[in-house]
């Protein structure tokens, strides 16, 4: 696997964005909020939009899932299959395959990472804070499952406070990380202590 370059956001396979332009109304003409999918190329869109499935790609999903019916206590087949559904847009599958991945080897951050993605896609964002927080034990320099958990708590479950540690904790790691649409980490935080949205 590549290594958490969250400045950059190169890992292996693919970005997921979800809501959020005018999340932030004035800062920098509106945040684009991202939930990243371990290894993925940066830039690419998929939130709200219906995966591009292909003959191709149905054909890999037959042969990986037959190899974990031949082979099924090995990790890295679930891993991939768990890889190919979040791609299509399975995601209760996905959960499946990486869960299946992890109760054979739990010591990876990345996995734990993506399957809190998936979590979150299910409507479980509080196993998805669980499944990063699992991530940052394993280790502690992950930078996506930092920022990841920044975005559950802010979004999903309206803890501003608990996503400003998130973020603060991945300045602390990189301090030159930015948020998906390239905005600085570090101005986003400055912009939500200006103007809270939690009144509580």
């Amino acid at each position: 696997m590549g290594s958490n370059n969250v400045a950059g956001y190169v890992k292996s396979e693919n970005v997921i964005w979800f809501v959020a332009a005018a999340l932030l109304i004035g800062f920098v003409s509106g945040v684009a909020f991202g939930i990243y999918k371990v290894g993925a190329t940066a830039g690419t869109p998929t939130q709200g939009m219906a995966p591009v499935v292909d003959e191709a790609q149905e054909q890999v999903i037959d042969e990986l899932e037959a190899r974990t019916r031949e082979t099924p206590g090995n990790p890295d087949t679930w891993i991939q299959l768990g890889h190919q559904y979040f791609d299509m847009g399975r995601s209760e599958a996905a959960v499946i395959a990486y869960e299946k991945a992890l109760a054979i080897d739990d010591r990876n951050a990345d996995v734990w990472t993506d399957l809190g993605v998936m979590y979150r896609r299910t409507g479980n964002p509080e196993k998805a804070i669980e499944a990063f927080d699992k991530a940052i034990a394993i280790d502690p320099r992950h930078e996506i499952s930092r920022f990841n958990k920044g975005i559950v708590l802010f979004h999903d479950l309206k803890d501003q406070k608990g996503a400003l540690a998130a973020w603060k904790s991945l300045l602390a790691i990189n301090p030159q990380a930015k948020t998906p649409g390239g905005q600085s980490v570090r101005d986003l935080i400055a912009h939500l202590k200006a103007n809270p949205q939690d009144k509580s």
